[in-house]
């Protein structure tokens, strides 16, 4: 059963039930279940697929550098058509010599299948170093495939970044070729919930958020997860056990998307120690790497892969762009997987520090569902600008920091206080005069006909007491577990 992905299944199907060629560019995070959605929709319809080899399994490349890359990947294309049905041709050695056998395989089986369904998984492996692959795919599309009505070809890539520059932003041979793509995000609060019912777990939606918490809305991630065992004992059980099968997980990811891994997780890291990100000259400051176009490419990369986001801290100048670690699996590991050395998720689950952490991450859960907090509030139609805000103290007042401001056209700003708490959250007098006083500094830097509405985003709502009524607003949990 497919958990969700009504409507990617839904377009998916037009494009397959169409009177035309087709080029669909399928994407997203690693272990986001692409494969998945194309095998679960097209069962028994695919005539050809093939995927590319994993750098990281391709134990020629630790041992004679780079020059087997492309012969291996070429042997295993051959091997592909092989399985399928090809009987004539020898082993290509280029990539043009590979599509045409593909083309040739193709005017045999359209013999006997309507609609040539060709499917090409992690197309980005294939790329390797002075391969020429894209010159061999460009001939192959645009000197056969997209003049044959009953062509669907689907690719698909965890390299987001590749996917962008070679097919969807393309500005070679396959500009404006592409006719449809998808861009597969992580599963939500409501998704997971979805999953783990499909999997027979019993989970309360607080554990449910914490899981979302460590390890995202990955479904790679959660199937790992035991229905006999506790939340913590599943956490131990995937991250911290002597087999633990996502022990290495954050090298794989890195290794098997980006030419540059060792670069990129520097930025990861070095992002992960501030919760309200880095500055660009914070992050070269932190990481060594020099600024320039490199970097910006880098940084790109890593925000259409759904490992970050940028935005502009309220009310200061769009110049100062902050980049914020929002991928949950990275920060969690780097937080307390990275350099552990025996740890007992059971036995510390309830610490100050992961306590602490906790307030964090349900903060970066928020900031994954804007969409059902928008819909909490009644103004998901409503256009909005969201962003971080933090003071530093200066003579004339303390620091200050704002979890959330979500900027709406309506002349209103929701001013955004987020709490991860096992009951409900009371507001006490000091907290009473810390919502007064963040109101007062926002006020100073929006315009006289905005109104600031506080609002509570927490587990179980606020307890009614005397200053209950500060907040206009409050969104709990299960707000946040809806489509």
């Amino acid at each position: 059963m497919v958990v969700g992905r009504k409507s990617e299944i839904k377009k998916l199907n037009e494009l397959y039930n169409s009177d035309s060629a087709e080029l669909v560019a399928v994407y997203g995070r690693r272990r986001v279940g692409k494969t998945y959605l194309i095998d679960e929709t097209f069962t028994d319809r695919i005539v050809f697929r093939h995927a590319g080899l994993s750098p990281i399994d391709d134990r020629t490349v630790s041992k004679n550098g780079q020059k087997n890359r492309m012969k291996n990947q070429l042997e295993h294309f051959y091997h592909s058509l092989k399985r399928y049905g090809l009987k004539n041709g020898n082993q290509p050695k280029s990539w043009q010599e590979a599509f045409y056998l593909l083309e040739d395989f193709l005017i045999e089986k359209e013999k006997s299948t309507k609609r040539l369904l060709i499917f090409i998984d992690e197309i980005q492996w294939l790329d390797t170093p002075r391969a020429d692959f894209m010159t061999g795919f460009e001939a192959f599309w645009n000197g056969w495939a997209c003049h044959k009505k009953n062509v669907m070809l689907i690719v698909c890539g965890s390299s987001s970044s590749w996917i962008l520059n070679h097919f969807i932003n393309n500005h070679g041979g396959l500009y404006g070729r592409l006719t449809y793509e998808i861009k597969l995000k992580p599963f939500s609060l409501l998704e997971c919930e979805e999953f783990f019912a499909a999997q027979n777990i019993v989970m309360s939606r607080y554990d449910i958020a914490q899981s979302y918490m460590m390890v995202g809305g990955i479904p790679y991630y959660l199937g790992y997860f035991n229905r006999e065992l506790s939340l913590a004992q599943n956490i131990n059980n995937v991250f911290f056990s002597d087999n633990a099968i996502l022990k290495d997980e954050f090298d794989r990811i890195f290794a098997s998307l980006f030419v540059n891994p060792e670069v990129m997780k520097r930025i990861v890291t070095a992002l992960s120690s501030k919760n309200r990100g880095l500055t660009r000259r914070e992050l070269t400051e932190k990481t060594g790497i020099s600024d320039g176009g490199e970097l910006s490419s880098q940084l790109k990369a890593l925000i259409v892969g759904d490992f970050l986001m940028k935005y502009c801290s309220f009310g200061n100048s769009r110049r100062e762009e902050y980049y914020k670690l929002t991928d949950p699996f990275c920060i969690f590991y780097l937080k307390f997987v990275k350099d552990s050395k025996k740890t007992d998720w059971i036995n510390i689950a309830d610490s100050s520090q992961v306590t602490t952490w906790k307030g964090y991450a349900f903060e970066n859960v928020c900031w994954n569902h804007i969409k059902q907090i928008k819909i909490s509030l009644g103004i998901s139609g409503v256009s909005t600008t969201e962003s971080l805000w933090s003071k530093r103290a200066d003579e004339e007042s303390d620091g200050t920091q704002i979890d959330l401001i979500i900027e709406r056209k309506d002349n209103v700003l929701n001013l955004c206080e987020i709490k991860f708490y096992s009951d409900e959250f009371a507001v006490n007098k000091d907290y009473h005069f810390t919502l007064e006083k963040r109101k007062r500094l926002l006020s100073e830097l929006v315009s006289k006909k905005t109104s600031i509405h506080n609002t509570l985003i927490t587990t179980y709502g606020v307890k009614h007491n005397e200053y209950f009524g500060d907040f206009i607003h409050v969104v709990v949990l299960d707000d946040l577990f809806v489509d």
